[in-house]
């Protein structure tokens, strides 16, 4: 308990700019009209490739013993590669509604 304690007091402003990341992203997000949802979500992946180029730094820098920081940057990979390949897969699903359709 007392690690715990520790780290919330060593990480506390990383742990307020976490909450209000979390909180400003979540206000943005849900001002969006549905029209421009999709392509904000392709300029998204962009965002979650650095997420993944982070977690795989924060996975290289950790010690071998330190369980929380590679369970986070694994947690951290995981998250970044759904919500890119699932931005990719609607992206091109919604530049096929713009192609025209071959004449018979």
């Amino acid at each position: 308990m007392d690690m715990l304690i520790t780290f919330f007091s060593e990480n506390l402003l990383m742990i307020y700019v976490l909450l209000l990341a979390v909180f400003l992203g979540f206000e943005v997000i849900s001002k969006v009209p549905t029209v421009l949802h999709t392509p904000l979500m392709s300029g998204a992946n962009a965002i979650s490739g650095v997420v993944i180029i982070g977690a795989i730094l924060l996975i290289r820098q950790a010690e071998s013993t330190d369980y929380l920081a590679l369970t986070l940057g694994f947690i951290g990979i995981i998250l970044g590669m759904i919500n890119v390949v699932g931005g990719h897969a609607v992206t091109n699903r919604m530049l096929e509604m713009f192609k025209k359709k071959p004449a018979k």
